[in-house]
């Protein structure tokens, strides 16, 4: 049985991707901040261990490893956590430079440590990493300059991370504009019902997965299995 670690499990694409793992046979250690939040979202989910915490704190990551060796091993780490920063987005010239160190926090240097501790799991040939970024770490979009700045940080560090670990998988998915609750908070006050669930989305986790594609920047919604969007 294959093992994946997936932060950010708690909702919106975490869960989406959680749950689609599970269906597919999947074990899957799935984090969260808050407790009740993910114990509600994943119960009944088999082979899933829920253990809350938050990416930021070293303790935690170490608690996510040694969960992943108590399964057996590491095949998929997915660095799904993140954080938005303030809402209304703040421009450039604006945004409060506290705010500016704790996104890069939660989207970069949590991330990239979670990897770290990960690596000696994951270089087996096989295993591969996830991070989940954003077209924000590459457009130019008025308001998104923080998140979008933590967003490219995490995307370089994994383009380098696939040059440096040949045996290591890297990708850098964007899942696209989704129904979220961190999307509408970049959109206060907005309708968002246009945008997709993030169920929609995550069977292109079982395309990758199965036709395995080198490291590199990847669209989640152009895996999606021909037998799943028929």
């Amino acid at each position: 049985m294959p093992i994946a670690i997936i932060t950010g499990a708690g909702r919106g694409l975490g869960l989406a991707l959680t749950r689609t793992l599970s269906a597919a046979g999947w074990s899957v250690v799935a984090d969260a901040r808050t407790a009740t939040e993910l114990a509600d979202a994943v119960a009944g989910l088999p082979g899933v261990t829920a253990i809350a915490g938050d990416v930021t704190d070293p303790a935690h990551r170490t608690a996510l490893i040694a969960a992943a060796q108590r399964e057996g091993g590491l095949d998929l780490l997915v660095n799904n956590a993140g954080a938005l920063g303030p809402s209304p987005l703040p421009s450039v010239a604006s945004v409060p430079e506290q705010a500016l160190r704790d996104l890069f926090e939660v989207n970069v240097v949590a991330p990239v440590a979670l990897t770290q501790a990960a690596l000696p799991l994951l270089r087996t040939g096989r295993g591969v990493v996830l991070n989940v970024t954003s077209d924000a770490a590459v457009e130019a979009y008025e308001g998104w300059g923080a998140y979008g700045a933590s967003k490219a940080a995490l995307e370089h560090f994994g383009k380098v991370l696939g040059v440096e670990e040949p045996a290591v998988t890297v990708w850098q998915v964007d899942p696209g504009d989704l129904r979220t609750r961190m999307h509408q908070d970049a959109f206060p006050g907005e309708d968002i019902s246009d945008r997709p669930l993030p169920e929609s989305v995550a069977p292109g986790l079982l395309g990758l997965l199965a036709q395995r594609p080198p490291s590199g920047r990847l669209k989640l919604g152009d895996w999606i299995p021909s037998e799943v969007s028929a």
